[in-house]
């Protein structure tokens, strides 16, 4: 019994021929680092798993296999082999973390805590020789994102404002950043007192009114910058159609997806250019390290930002990247468990006579969940309500006892807080109300606590408040 349950093993597999090839090669003859695996898929077809060989065609082809690129190729060669690569799934990547230059095979990623490394010779260079340049830890955490957003490369910072600082930098003098008017308020802050010192013009619109983003964005615009939704009013941009104006002009589109996490929407895939998180939120997911990546579409512009993350000094240190793989592996879960407490707890707050409006786009009532569902797989777990009332939203943001006053969202951790008091703070009185942010707003992350708990928490909060 105890043998049927062994693994099954890798082998060399049987030959395959075809008239193009050199007198019917054989699988076995590839180098060590490919391998057939024994088994045979649920439609009899083999299953082929391997880095790198080479096809003993005519040609000698030296290959990079990825899926499409092994399938064709092996085509190319025989008829009687079929070979098929499923993607996995986001949860499976993030549990099977590939740390290639490790070679103990330790299943936590080592932490390569060293600011230099010895090189082979006084004219050779090594993979790596400053950590500020690059880190064999930094590396797994980057290629991993990169793999999770679809990306040619990504890049990780020691915050989301030092990452979108950098690609503020991809703009220059009397250029223009069109960028949205409801976003986090470090980058408005950034975007409003820092950017326009370098003489570059910052224009801010509506991006839920595609008329509008498409009246203010022209020749000079070189970055289009949106949040989708917004934080923390949950607006809804047409990221296809706005990646399309930006393109007519030769402009990058710049999309904040720290709200929605790579579990729930990968802009690249929708027209962006780049992609950033905030990773100190759901990324990391436990409130104990702060973080900031950019996934780039395009191997010139993954060369901009890595020069700039380099030139800067910017790169994330490697016990943080080290705290961020911990984290990143229970992501999947962690975004699964807060958003459906999070659909509960939204319904329950429309529900409730004492509040006035709930922003959540899983809600059916939503002006943008139509939109919002053709581009993303889930609503998240932000949301925002009003109540009418200062004292009492000031109350029941005083009075729960499992939201935890704080800013920032993502965490397991039920937050609450009042973004006209925090962390949006910085934006003028007038702008903010212009905005539609007013000073009863409420905005909620939603943890992976009992929902339970947390509605009785919110309930009895509201009905103790001030009539």
């Amino acid at each position: 019994m105890a043998s049927s349950l062994a693994p099954k093993p890798f082998f060399s597999s049987s030959l395959y021929s075809d008239p193009s090839c050199n007198k019917g090669s054989l699988l076995e003859n590839f180098p060590r680092s490919f391998q057939v695996k024994k088994e045979l898929n649920l439609e009899g077809r083999w299953v082929l798993s391997a880095k790198q060989f080479r096809l003993h065609c005519s040609g000698h082809k030296d290959m990079d296999v990825s899926a499409s690129v092994l399938a064709d190729s092996v085509t190319e060669c025989s008829t009687e082999l079929d070979v098929e690569e499923q993607a996995p799934s986001i949860s499976t990547l993030l549990v099977n973390i590939d740390s290639k230059f490790d070679p103990y095979g330790a299943m936590s990623t080592p932490l390569y805590q060293t600011a230099t490394f010895k090189q082979p010779s006084a004219t050779e260079n090594g993979p790596f020789d400053y950590t500020r340049s690059g880190n064999p830890t930094r590396d797994v955490l980057e290629r991993l994102l990169a793999k999770l957003e679809k990306a040619d490369q990504a890049f990780c910072f020691t915050s989301g404002m030092a990452a979108l600082s950098a690609v503020t930098h991809l703009v220059g003098t009397g250029q223009e950043i069109v960028a949205g008017d409801d976003i986090y308020g470090g980058s408005d802050r950034l975007l409003s007192q820092i950017t326009p010192k370098s003489g570059v013009v910052v224009k801010r619109v509506d991006t839920s009114d595609l008329a509008k983003v498409e009246a203010v964005v022209g020749p000079k615009t070189k970055l289009v910058w949106l949040e989708s939704p917004t934080n923390p009013r949950q607006q809804i941009a047409d990221i296809r159609r706005i990646a399309e104006m930006a393109h007519a002009f030769g402009a990058l589109l710049l999309v904040d997806n720290s709200i929605m996490s790579p579990v729930l929407s990968q802009p690249l895939e929708l027209g962006a250019d780049i992609v950033m998180h905030s990773a100190t939120k759901f990324i990391a997911g436990h409130s104990d390290v702060m973080a900031g990546v950019l996934a780039a579409k395009g191997e010139s512009l993954a060369k901009e930002l890595y020069f700039l993350q380099n030139a800067v000094g910017s790169g994330l240190a490697p016990f943080d990247c080290w705290i961020c793989l911990r984290g990143i592996r229970t992501m999947a879960l962690r975004v699964e468990k807060q958003q459906e407490n999070a659909l509960k707890i939204a319904e329950f707050l429309s529900s409730h006579p004492l509040v006035k409006k709930v922003n959540y786009a899983g809600l059916p009532g939503h002006p943008g969940r139509d939109l919002h569902y053709s581009q993303a797989k889930g609503a998240g777990s932000v949301l925002s309500f009003l109540t009418g009332s200062l004292a009492l939203s000031k109350h029941v943001v005083e009075t729960t006892k499992y939201f935890s006053i704080t800013v920032s969202f993502g965490s397991v951790k039920s937050l609450i807080s009042m973004p006209c008091f925090m962390s949006h703070a910085s934006i003028p009185s007038a702008v903010r109300e212009g905005r539609g942010l007013t000073e009863d707003l409420v905005r909620i992350s939603v943890g992976i606590e009992d929902v339970n708990d947390l509605i009785a928490d919110l309930e009895n909060a509201l009905i103790t408040g001030p009539s």
